[in-house]
């Protein structure tokens, strides 16, 4: 029997622990996301919702991926080269989810995404947004406390998807006070757009490049 007790013990002092547990949490959010936006782009015949699904699909894989290594890693008196062996398969992967973001971004700053939100969800969707993305920066930053370069990997991950969540609010904010979107704001989603892939591109090589170096050590 889970002793609850013990399990928030564990959580507040265990920095890999919460973050696996964190993970798994968004895993099962990611995989209703991926389906609900799988479903609308078959029934919609929808672009945009077909590129965010595969985007929710990879990231799934990913996640799901490292936590199940994470699992099998525990159980090895010497992890370390398997954990490296990971480590590259992820950061492939890594690479494809980046990879998959072109086409919905692409969408989203020529305003072609679809929105059928009214205001106040949208106010909830900002709200939620905010702070995921503070919690993932925090998280971010308390990276450092971890060895082990997998979790390391996760809380990159978390920072990254996070973005693509301010990405799609700026869309869904601009698309809900200005109906059918205002043309005017095309140069402005663009800049920001590009900031924050370059941002996403640059923290993906920077954590690559970091885990294999590690690995090497």
């Amino acid at each position: 029997m889970i002793n609850i007790h013990e399990l928030l013990k564990r959580w507040k002092a265990d920095f890999d622990f919460k973050t696996i547990l964190s993970a798994m949490g968004s895993l099962f959010i990611t995989t209703v996301f991926a389906l609900y936006n799988g479903f609308l782009g078959v029934y919609h015949s929808s672009l945009w919702n077909g590129a965010i699904c595969l985007y929710y699909l990879i990231l799934v894989l990913l996640r799901g991926f490292i936590i199940l290594a994470e699992r099998s890693l525990a159980r090895l008196e010497n992890p370390n080269p398997r954990r490296s062996l990971v480590y590259r398969l992820s950061s492939l992967l890594l690479l494809f989810l980046n990879i998959s973001l072109i086409v919905p971004v692409t969408m989203m700053v020529k305003l072609q995404k679809p929105v059928h939100l009214t205001l106040i969800p949208a106010i909830a969707m900002a709200a939620y947004t905010t702070y995921k993305i503070t919690m993932s920066s925090i998280n971010l930053k308390r990276r450092k406390k971890s060895a082990d370069s997998l979790v390391k990997l996760l809380r990159a991950i978390n920072f990254i998807d996070a973005l693509v969540s301010v990405l799609t609010l700026q869309n869904t904010l601009i698309m809900v006070t200005t109906p059918g979107g205002d043309a005017g704001m095309i140069p402005f989603t663009s800049l920001s757009s590009a900031l924050i892939l370059i941002g996403i591109l640059c923290l993906s090589v920077f954590t690559v490049v970091q885990g294999f170096s590690a690995a090497k050590n």
